[in-house]
């Protein structure tokens, strides 16, 4: 059975509309296949579709990890923050 064109992921937490289009747009539809994809993987997916927009780190990579972990993107630990944008560099 084929997936939706597009489907919400605004269930999960940090996941707003915006970023639940975002992710459609690069062929994330559920949280297995954000889980399965990866947060620096589904930020670098986005931001090679969009290289103009600049935005401040949080709102893709820290959103992304902590929709899979199901924490807000700020209680994110500090050694996690810096591992995960040692990885996107």
């Amino acid at each position: 059975m084929a997936m939706p064109k597009y489907r919400t992921l605004t269930y999960l937490k940090n996941i707003g509309d915006k970023l639940s289009s975002r992710l459609n747009e690069v062929g994330i539809y559920s949280e297995d296949e954000l889980r399965e994809i990866g947060a620096v993987n589904a930020h670098e997916m986005i931001q090679n579709r969009y290289p103009e927009e600049k935005l401040p780190i949080c709102y893709y990579l820290y959103s992304f990890d902590g929709a899979i972990s199901n924490i807000h993107w700020n209680d994110i630990d500090s050694r996690r923050k810096k591992a995960l944008k040692k990885a996107i560099e």
